[in-house]
This record gives C-alpha cells, structure tokens and sequence, in this order.
C-alpha cells in the first residue's frame, strides 16, 4: 500500500475525475485544460497504480469504466472534496455563530483591568464564544502557545521569545494605596514614613516579602517592612481596607476600588511598565484568533481612552 500511495498524486485523481464525469478522453482533457496526450499518459498510470483497466473504449462514444473504475467513484469524490477543502481559502470566523472556547493566560491585575471591558460585548457580538483566564506560567509561556493550549498571554513580559510576537496594550504607573480613614492621615508619605508603615505585596510566585518597590528602595539604601504577603490580586482591595498595611499597584486597577482606599504617588521614583499581549506567530493569520485579539486590543485602548478623560 505505502509504495502505491508513492506513485500517487493528485492530477492522477483529478485525471479520474473527470473520465469517470466526462467517460470520454477528449472533453475530459478539455475539462482539465490539458492535452489529449497528456491524458492518456495520466490513464497509462492509472493503470499501473491500480492494477486495471479501468476505462474501456466504446466504438464511437468515448469510453466506459471497469467495475474497478466505478468502485473507486464514491471514495474518489470524497478525498477530491477533502482536498479542496484543505487547500481552499480559510473558513470565516462568524462569532454570532461559531463555537470557541479562547484562553488567555493573565494574573488578576491585568485580567481585573481588561475583563470590564472584554466580558460586556460577548454576550451580544459571541453568544456561543467562551472565554477562560488562567494563571499564566512563565516556564511553559512559549510551548503553551505554540501548542495552542492558550491563545494569549497578557501582561508583563520578561523575556521576549523569537517564535512569538506582541503588542503594547498601554503603558502603567505605580500608586500606593491605604485604607479610607487610615490614622496616618492622608497626605502623601516621606519616604522615611513610607518605609516605617507596614506593607502588603503581592507575590505571584507566593510567600515572598520582597518585589519591585524593595529593590528600588534598596538602590536608595533603604528597607520597608512587608507584614503580609498574598498571590491574588483579587484579595488586595480587599484587604488594603481593613488593614493598616499600604499597598503600592497599578494605578488602572487601584482606581476601581477608590470608594474603599485613598490613593497617592509613592515617595520614590518607580518607573512605569507596559503591559502587552503575546502570542505565537503561527496564529497571526488565523481568523478567530485574530478576532480576539481585536478585541483584547480595543478593550485596552478604551482603558487609554478613559484615563485621558
């Protein structure tokens, strides 16, 4: 079998095609746009392949095919179907109607501050599409997405991988947030104060006391002291208000929860930070991933939109 399926290729199949439809050589030879000879060279090696004659000729009106011709008909129509629907155009993604299950790998904070924006559409534009955010893990990052076991990835990206490609979704700063009512009062903090308050920080990894504003207050020669350390963004809030701790996040998320904390520019210099979209460059042409991303990107330009009102 393997050494037939080596003689094989598709103009053979489409040679049989159309003497099966046509049962004659010259307007089967019309049919392909090729010549009469060129035909007749296919059918000599559609002879060889299947061990038949497969067609016979008929005085006077073109020819007529063996049982062995006629058997192979029905599954010969099918694999011809098949292949075209393999090397035809990419199938539409209609999210009124497809079913599709996306999955993007995010921690809360950027999921907190895309979501509101995201979810509200889908009901409407994707009744059918799914959504899931997943916690993301930065070692299998790449194989994840080149396997297709996540769509996206959205957040801070550490290393840039060449097999992957992305997009800045907008640029963040810091700002420290206590509880409404705290008793230090609610002017900024020094930096002296800052570093004698007690903080909350949120470790992705868990059970750390140390993060982005300890190193930057290290180049000051400077400590804070971290009493609580949590993974969930969720819980933060949360906890900011019923507690003495500060904690210092992302403005964008900070601020939909300003009716419960107080919220400053920290007393040092942190920077800011861009949060991105990555995904794997095999899906860049793919219609119901690029819908997706459409649609991650215009939730995070009405995150921009809003900021600048």
């Amino acid at each position: 079998m393997s050494d037939r399926l080596n003689e094989l290729d598709v103009s053979l199949l489409m040679a049989l095609d159309a003497l099966l439809i046509e049962r004659n050589v010259s307007r089967a030879a019309h049919r392909l746009g090729i010549t009469q000879p060129a035909l007749s060279g296919r059918l000599g090696r559609l002879r060889v392949l299947f061990d038949d004659r497969m067609f016979v000729p008929i005085a006077g009106r073109g020819v007529t095919p063996t049982p062995r011709a006629v058997g192979v008909e029905k599954n010969l129509t099918k694999v011809l179907a098949q292949l075209r629907e393999l090397v035809g155009p990419e199938q539409a993604f209609d999210p009124q109607l497809d079913e599709r299950t996306f999955v993007v790998a995010a921690y809360d904070n950027p999921a907190a501050m895309l979501a509101p924006e995201l979810l509200p559409s889908f009901k409407v534009d994707a009744p059918r599409v799914r959504l899931a955010f997943v916690l993301p893990d930065h070692d299998k990052l790449a194989i994840e997405l080149e396997r297709g076991d996540i769509d996206l990835f959205v957040g801070v990206i550490k290393h840039q991988h060449p097999d992957l490609l992305s997009r800045t979704l907008f640029e963040e700063e810091w700002m420290t947030a206590q509880r409404r009512g705290h008793p230090r009062g609610r002017v900024r903090p020094t930096l002296d104060e800052f570093c004698e308050l007690d903080h909350l920080l949120i470790s992705a990894e868990g059970a750390e006391f140390t993060g982005m504003v300890d190193r930057e207050l290290a180049k000051l020669g400077r400590k804070r002291h971290v009493s609580i350390s949590i993974q969930s963004y969720a819980l933060a809030p949360l906890m900011i208000a019923n507690s003495d701790c500060l904690c210092t996040l992302p403005r964008r998320f900070l601020q939909r929860f300003e009716p419960l904390l107080e919220l400053f520019e920290p007393p040092l210099e942190l920077g800011r930070f861009r949060l991105q979209a990555l995904w794997h460059r095999r899906m860049q042409d793919d219609a119901a991933h690029r819908w997706i991303r459409e649609r991650i990107f215009a939730a995070a330009a009405a995150q921009v939109s809003q900021a600048s009102i």
